[in-house]
């Protein structure tokens, strides 16, 4: 068996290309470019190589991008001025806060200081309780970009095992969320558990989200399951062991060009939706 390959690079160019008409539109009906504010703190080279990317993504889709840069030095209480200044600022419809953060700056607290109404990221304790309970609200990105993965894809997930690796607030565990509201069973594996190559054998659908190198290793697959690898480690390595696991799976995700992709382009997205649930005054799309 050789997996399948989900292409997420085409499949997030096909998403930035409705948003860069939706974008169009946009800007036709209210005379301005919908913003996207990014807040970048520090000289975390990763971090500003990140921002540059999406800058330039943004003006690709015909959206305005604005960045603020705030010295390492600065304090948990000047960032969160930031935040709460663009919070209020009418022109700004998105809110990205770049992480990890310095570890001086207390990142739960920044976040929190993202109103909802902007938090196209999906980083606040009431966009977490969103994908919980299906309201309405954004997604965390890089889950919301797994999801359309899977859908472009036409992975049927109603009553399916689907094992995630890892449980960070920003990734793990708002995933875990939107699969439960598409009916899985889940399993969250993490740092503690036991047995782990037994729990991934039973995996029909794989969603590795731990951060460290080919941690899952490929004779661990079960046979024609679902790989989603959402790990990103120095040098261009996922977290699964690409090369054995292609060879079990039926559908596998590149490391890069598979979950990366998908994560600027929901942003994007999710930044129109922000603006156009503000200019019309009408409610957030529901997770």
């Amino acid at each position: 068996m050789s997996a399948t390959v989900m292409d997420g690079t085409a499949v997030a160019n096909e998403l930035l290309r409705d948003t860069g008409r939706r974008a169009a539109e946009f800007e036709r009906a209210h005379g301005r470019k919908a913003t996207l504010a990014t807040v970048l703190v520090g000289d975390n080279p990763a971090s500003h190589t990140y921002v540059r990317m999406k800058t330039h993504r943004c003006r690709r889709a015909g959206l305005a991008s604005q960045r603020h840069d705030l010295a390492s030095e600065a304090t948990t209480a000047q960032v969160v001025d930031r935040v709460q200044q663009l919070s209020t600022d009418p022109v700004v419809d998105g809110i990205l806060v770049q992480h990890p953060l310095p570890a001086s700056i207390d990142q739960r607290r920044v976040f929190e200081a993202i109103t909802p109404a902007k938090d196209v990221d999906g980083v606040t304790s009431a966009s977490f309780a969103a994908m919980a309970f299906g309201q309405p609200g954004f997604a965390s990105c890089t889950p919301a970009g797994i999801m359309h993965l899977l859908d472009t894809y036409n992975v049927p997930l109603a009553g399916r095992h689907t094992v995630v690796v890892g449980r960070s607030p920003i990734l793990g565990k708002p995933l875990g969320m939107l699969l439960l509201a598409r009916d899985t069973t889940l399993t969250y594996c993490h740092s503690k558990t036991t047995d782990l190559p037994d729990v991934v054998a039973r995996a029909d659908i794989l969603i590795a989200a731990v951060g460290r190198p080919e941690l899952i290793r490929g004779e661990w697959i079960k046979p024609g399951a679902v790989v989603i690898d959402a790990g990103y480690n120095p040098g261009n390595i996922g977290d699964v062991d690409y090369d054995t696991a292609s060879t079990r799976a039926s559908l596998i995700t590149p490391v890069p060009g598979g979950v990366g992709p998908m994560t600027i382009a929901v942003l994007l997205a999710q930044t129109l939706d922000a603006a156009h649930a503000a200019a019309n005054k009408v409610r957030l799309p529901s997770n």
